[in-house]
């Protein structure tokens, strides 16, 4: 790896890590200060999708709920990283992949526990009553790391810039389908969404900082051990 591209990324990672905590923590101080209640714009977001309800909607949204639910995606992620490092014939970013979806899982499990946010009224769920708590939005947080994580770890071993942006695009566009499915089935508010989007990009961040770090000192490693073996005597 460049000198350059590898500054570049760990600025990245730092980008990333602080524009997440930031976001993170001004979405909870507003969550607190409101008693857990809704804050700022998530009753008129609740109201809008309230107005655009439809057979055909909710169809589509119960499908996309389910698709990056605590079943459906543990399932695709295990799938994937079996056939990613079989096919790769190395471990290294499918076991990346899943350590970042396990770190997403259990810091959304401590900040549920400690906010303890009620979920939007439960007359307005679409697919089942659901009691737990709300903050932060655990099938957001999943499809967030699944595909922002995956993203970087596939195209960030290609050298064409146009794909890594269109990977990118698509990753986008499967987050906001992610969670406007839970906003329009009822289950979450959009702070609750934000904050997962947060926590994801923080640990998007930290992800990019050791693949960088150990992509950059890998190769070191390779090229101090062909000098011993070079330097040893010969036969």
């Amino acid at each position: 790896m460049e000198p350059e591209a590898r500054k570049a990324l760990y600025r990245w990672a730092v980008i990333l890590i602080g524009v997440g905590a930031v976001l993170f923590l001004a979405t909870l101080v507003g969550v607190v200060q409101s008693n857990t209640a809704p804050w700022g714009p998530d009753e008129p977001i609740r109201d809008w999708l309230l107005s655009v309800r439809s057979e055909l909607l909710t169809v589509v949204m119960i499908f996309l709920a389910v698709l990056f639910g605590p079943v459906a995606l543990p399932i695709i992620v295990l799938v994937v990283t079996v056939v990613w490092g079989f096919a790769a014939k190395h471990a290294w970013r499918p076991l990346v992949l899943a350590g970042a979806m396990i770190t997403g899982v259990v810091a959304s499990q401590i900040i549920l526990q400690i906010i303890k946010r009620a979920r939007p009224p439960v007359e307005l769920m679409l697919f089942g009553a659901d009691h737990t708590f709300s903050f932060p939005s655990g099938h957001v947080l999943g499809a967030c790391d699944f595909l922002l994580v995956g993203t970087f770890l596939i195209f960030s071993r290609r050298e064409n810039t146009r794909s890594a942006v269109l990977g990118f695009v698509g990753a986008g566009v499967g987050i906001v389908l992610a969670a406007l499915s839970r906003l329009y089935l009822g289950y979450h508010w959009l702070s609750d969404a934000l904050a997962s989007l947060s926590l994801s990009l923080v640990i998007l961040g930290a992800v990019i900082a050791l693949d960088t770090w150990r992509t950059a000192r890998i190769p070191g490693e390779r090229i101090t051990g062909e000098l011993s073996k070079a330097d040893a005597p010969g036969d």
